[in-house]
């Protein structure tokens, strides 16, 4: 059944991708996003020599042109302006929106907190009050793994306690009991979403996958923060866009919380081989870990698999060719090698 699909934060690596996904599947969809954060707008005002700027640009070019000849509606709003967006929304009448909007990285919500919170969680509470008492049937919340902190156990269901660490794991904890909240005192049904180690095409976050490549390509070497033996559940785009689209589809996914990843944790020394399979000559160097980052490991994708039907289908050996092979047809010059900052 096709849905109107509202992407708020719509803009960025997870949300355009997502946006061309639901199309596909025969969904109408529209983005609000500003382009500022880790977008157009931040990355057109950078030092020209800052590393790999004019190919990111190149990127977060694509993502625009794409999602035009898409026919998707992008409509250029600072969602922390409660009044425009509480516009635009009655415009569109959306049966679900998807609430992307964050900054996206751990060790910028540490260093700016302010920013932060201003980007999550006030975004956060104007869409959610601008979706109670209206026409909205899903409000679908990304959180994060981290919200998990040091993991208690190899594998964790959606069960584990939420112990986070720094700044952006307690805002994505906030983010969801605001969420339960909203639904708890306004009936808002909710669906919220925790991924893990995303990676994919027309990514500029600085994950640790997008930075072995493009180190790869220009010889640099592949730097592996601690031992290298840490493990992550590393996750590619189009897995967690087939479990977001279930999410959608399904009424189960109604007031749950779900794991969306691969379901099996490799770690950063595995990856990094799987790198050097294609760059033969690419050296690994070892650098201090973060230690606001927590030890994570397996998520449990159970709870999805039987509600949602929920089936990932690519493993870091099939996952990680095909986004090496999209960088070379993009790409086939050397490019500067980024700084690295964590998963």
């Amino acid at each position: 059944m096709t849905q109107r699909v509202v992407l708020i934060g719509g803009a960025g690596f997870i949300g355009h991708n997502l946006a061309l996904g639901l199309v596909e599947r025969g969904h109408q969809v529209e983005i609000i996003d500003s382009l500022q954060i880790n977008n157009l707008l931040t990355f057109a005002t950078t030092n020209r020599k800052a590393n790999n700027r004019d190919l990111h640009m190149r990127m977060l070019h694509q993502r625009l042109d794409l999602l035009h000849e898409a026919g998707i509606p992008l409509h250029v709003q600072d969602a922390r302006d409660y009044h425009a967006l509480s516009r635009i929304l009655t415009q569109i009448k959306p049966q679900v929106i998807v609430h992307l909007s964050a900054v996206a990285h751990a060790g910028r919500s540490n260093k700016d907190p302010f920013s932060t919170f201003d980007h999550s969680l006030r975004t956060l509470e104007n869409a959610l009050d601008c979706a109670r008492g209206s026409h909205v049937e899903r409000f679908i919340y990304f959180s994060s793994s981290m919200v998990y902190g040091n993991f208690l156990t190899p594998e964790v269901s959606e069960e584990h306690p939420l112990n986070s660490l720094g700044i952006y794991g307690a805002l994505k904890v906030a983010g969801e009991k605001i969420v339960v909240a909203y639904q708890q005192v306004f009936d808002l049904p909710y669906t919220i979403i925790r991924p893990s180690a995303l990676y994919g095409p027309r990514c500029v976050s600085q994950r640790v996958g997008q930075i072995f490549i493009e180190n790869a390509l220009q010889g640099k070497p592949l730097r592996i923060e601690g031992d290298g033996e840490e493990k992550v559940d590393f996750t590619h785009i189009d897995d967690l866009l087939q479990g977001v689209a279930l999410a959608i589809e399904k009424p189960a996914a109604r007031n749950q919380i779900f794991n969306l990843t691969y379901g099996q944790s490799r770690s950063i020394r595995e990856l990094a081989e799987v790198v050097k399979q294609h760059f033969p000559q690419a050296k690994l160097e070892h650098v201090d870990r973060d230690r606001l980052m927590p030890f994570r490991g397996t998520l449990s994708i159970q709870k999805a698999n039987a509600l949602l039907g929920y089936q990932p289908l690519n493993p870091i050996e099939v996952g990680f060719p095909k986004y090496i092979e999209w960088y070379r047809e993009q790409l086939p010059e050397k490019v500067d090698a980024p700084e690295q900052v964590p998963v």
